[in-house]
């Protein structure tokens, strides 16, 4: 009995003390993630392209697992599993003795340093400036943009503080395998309160062991509804190298909370999500029940077509079914890119070159497309491209092997090979930018190598640098971020014009501030150069309150109507393992504009040249695209641009008027 007083102390000192307090992100874990290089089992022609050796195999990746064992005296009093948990926590307690905050405080230095090296000579009105870098409380694996104006971070519990190790509860069931959530609000600022917890539902998971938990939605894969909500489908299940879940949900900006519908056919660890021209979202690929290594090849619609699409603010989908499409999708490996061209098709572009196809949602076909140039693709980004008053016929494909800097584009039909960035490389995450450019920003040598070896925080710094792509297809490097970030790593435009970057958690611990504060992620904000190019930037004013529909004029409020040369719409950005379905950028036509000797509306130039009403507004007369297939229904962002391309602050417009 003394022996189990003992215990009861050590448990409350454990569940309550301040160690643990501030460590309360960590849960307990059965066993080692089982991949030492990804996480997940990888495909082997990752490593191959790395220069490295194969990945083991798996049964000899399985023999290294080194289970938790909880203190049998403590189980007899708490429970194995609570037991387990307390085996954990103090296991990560160990974790971090062995990786000390000195060295993450130095390394985080040491990167500062380098990073205003690298960038003091480089100009901001020609390459951006990196700025403001900050705590976040989540790793930032899954981000979105809402329509709100606050920026959504979900991923999972961190298992492990040492960063050499597996962070994810990738091959672990139980309650260590859990998913988390936050939101950022920028006009609250950088601190502790700009972030607010978001707590996923709790679930029961059919792992065996009955264990409720937020749900371990990490790795799932996501696009935006009409109504701005976020769909978010699969997750890990655990076990068996890492295995999909079936769960669906909807994130509702609107109300800050999340909702379960009903399960997905076929769970899925990977999938990819695109929303189609009718507003549905088409569900594809990702790992099965049956473990890593079991992609499916199941196609599902969501909602099923008999229900109606969620359409207004406070259309909240809550048990909707999703269904199996009669056309299959068998890429060998997860997480395709996939996109809803202005032909209404979706593009579906496997990381494998004989895997790239054209989907009919509506007849629900697959028809081939011709073999991508070059070998089986990793973690790159891809874009499709700006096409002035429509919407994109054409996808640039990047990165993905790191020997490789060319990039290449669908169109038409075929494939080109487009002018290569400065270097190979994987991880990356590239974003189409207000004036049109694109962005690449992140990247690493291959899964979790930064240039000296898996694991290894130390990183080259060439992966540090952004890339910046103008108008005519030309490509250059740009300044360092502080941070590399590889995999996990995300990135995505404000509406302030800005670009936020996240994510890869193992760097993020690796470099942590204050390992026990309980933020474990971080968060850096770039300027492009459009941002630094002199004068004042355009300002809308107003844009219309309602829903506007496909082919119809409307009007915009500017102070300075007169330096306005373009309008755009820009689709916001919800990203993953960079893969980026949701983006989009169309040109607005103006049809009118204010009237020749009216500088502002209800003002006209005096005999000393200047405006009778300062600051009134005058309208702009804009046309929206011309159809649901140049750009699917929902929210985007709306920016001015004056003729040195510098845009405004973007406001929310909604497409789609019904």
């Amino acid at each position: 009995m003394a022996d189990r007083a003992w215990f009861a102390r050590r448990s409350t000192v454990l569940c309550a003390g301040t160690v643990v307090a501030a460590l309360a992100s960590l849960t307990p874990a059965v066993a080692q993630a089982p991949d030492a290089t990804r996480g997940h089992a990888p495909h082997p022609h990752v490593h191959r392209h790395a220069g490295g050796p194969e990945p083991a195999a798996p049964a000899a990746r399985a023999s290294s697992v080194t289970p938790v064992v909880p203190d049998p005296g403590e189980a007899a009093v708490l429970g194995e599993e609570h037991a387990r948990a307390h085996a954990q926590r103090r296991r990560a307690e160990a974790g971090a003795e062995g990786y000390p905050q000195a060295k993450r405080t130095s390394g985080l230095a040491a990167l500062a340093l380098s990073q205003r090296r690298t960038n003091a000579a480089l100009p901001a009105a020609r390459f951006g400036r990196f700025t403001d870098f900050f705590p976040s409380p989540d790793f930032g694996v899954h981000t979105a943009l809402l329509p709100t104006g606050k920026v959504l971070l979900f991923s999972f519990e961190r298992v492990e503080v040492n960063p050499t190790k597996e962070t994810g509860p990738t091959d672990r069931i139980g309650r260590t395998n859990a998913g988390r959530a936050f939101l950022w609000d920028p006009s609250l600022g950088t601190g502790a309160r700009a972030f607010r917890k978001a707590e996923p539902p709790t679930v029961l998971m059919p792992d065996g062991l009955n264990a409720p938990r937020p749900a371990p939605f990490f790795c799932a894969g996501h696009a935006y509804l009409p109504n701005g909500m976020v769909g978010v489908f699969g997750g890990n299940t655990g076990g068996k190298g890492g295995s999909g879940a079936r769960l669906s949900f909807v994130f509702d900006p609107w109300t800050e909370t999340w909702f379960r519908n009903q399960d997905m056919a076929v769970g899925r660890w990977y999938p990819s999500v695109v929303t189609g021209a009718d507003g549905r979202q088409i569900i594809m690929s990702g790992q099965s029940e049956r473990g890593t290594g079991t992609p499916t090849p199941v196609v599902e619609r969501f909602p099923a077509l008999r229900h109606p699409v969620p359409w207004r603010p406070y259309d909240i989908p809550v048990g909707l079914a999703p269904e199996r499409l009669r056309v299959d999708a068998p890429f060998r490996n997860d997480y395709p890119h996939l996109f809803s061209l202005r032909d209404g098709m979706v593009y579906g572009l496997g990381r494998d070159a004989d895997q790239q196809w054209l989907f009919d949602p509506v007849k629900e076909t697959r028809a081939d497309l011709p073999r991508r140039p070059a070998d089986f693709r990793g973690y790159g980004s891809a874009v499709p491209l700006p096409a002035g008053l429509r919407g994109p016929d054409s996808v640039l494909v990047l990165g993905g092997d790191p020997r490789d800097p060319n990039t290449y584009r669908l169109s038409g039909g075929r494939w080109t090979t487009e002018e290569p960035r400065a270097f190979g490389r994987t991880q990356d995450d590239t974003l189409i930018l207000p004036d049109g450019t694109l962005l690449t920003v992140n990247g690493a040598l291959d899964t979790r190598n930064y240039g000296y070896g898996p694991f290894n925080p130390k990183a080259d710094l060439k992966y540090r640098r952004i890339e910046l792509r103008d108008a005519h297809g030309r490509w250059r490097l740009g300044p360092a971020q502080r941070l590399p970030r590889g995999y996990h790593s995300n990135a995505l435009v404000l509406p302030d014009g800005r670009v936020m970057v996240t994510g890869d958690e193992l760097q993020q611990i690796a470099n942590d501030p204050d390992i026990q504060d309980g933020m474990d992620g971080s968060i850096e904000l770039y300027e492009p150069p459009y941002l630094h190019r002199g004068g004042g930037r355009p300002a809308l004013d107003r844009v219309p309150a309602g829903e506007l529909g496909y082919g119809k004029d409307f009007e915009v409020a500017s102070s300075t109507a007169a330096a306005v040369t373009r309008a755009v719409l820009l689709a916001p950005t919800t990203v993953t393992h960079a893969v980026n379905t949701s983006q989009r950028h169309l040109e607005l036509a103006v049809t009118a504009r204010p009237a020749a000797g009216r500088t502002k509306a209800g003002g006209t130039k005096g005999a000393k040249g200047k405006a009778g009403n300062a600051r009134a507004a005058a309208t702009i007369g804009l046309r929206t695209p011309p159809s649901a297939a140049d750009a699917p229904p929902g929210y985007y962002l709306l920016f001015l641009l004056d003729g040195k391309g510098v845009p405004s602050t973007g406001k929310w417009v909604k497409l789609g008027g019904r």
